[in-house]
């Protein structure tokens, strides 16, 4: 078995997810813009929106975080 390191994310899976990301964001951006409603309803919608995002991100992290702490530091054939 080799030790190398197993690399999970390439530079174009994260050049994707960037992109897609800032994909959404501009068309959800525009949809607000071009709506046919008030300009308070719009700027309720895109504060609505600006929470989801960094609510989403905040909920990643801390998942994220959760899986890091639960790792085991033990190398493939050591005791446990």
């Amino acid at each position: 078995m080799s030790d190398t390191p197993v690399k999970q994310n390439t530079a174009a899976f994260y050049g994707q997810a960037v992109a897609s990301f800032a994909v959404a964001m501009a068309a959800t951006a525009i949809g607000i813009f071009k709506l046919n409603a008030d300009a308070w309803v719009r700027a309720f919608l895109a504060i609505a929106v600006l929470y989801l995002v960094t609510s989403a991100f905040t909920l990643a992290k801390v998942i994220r975080d959760r899986q890091d702490a639960a790792v085991t530091m033990y190398g493939p054939f050591e005791k446990r």
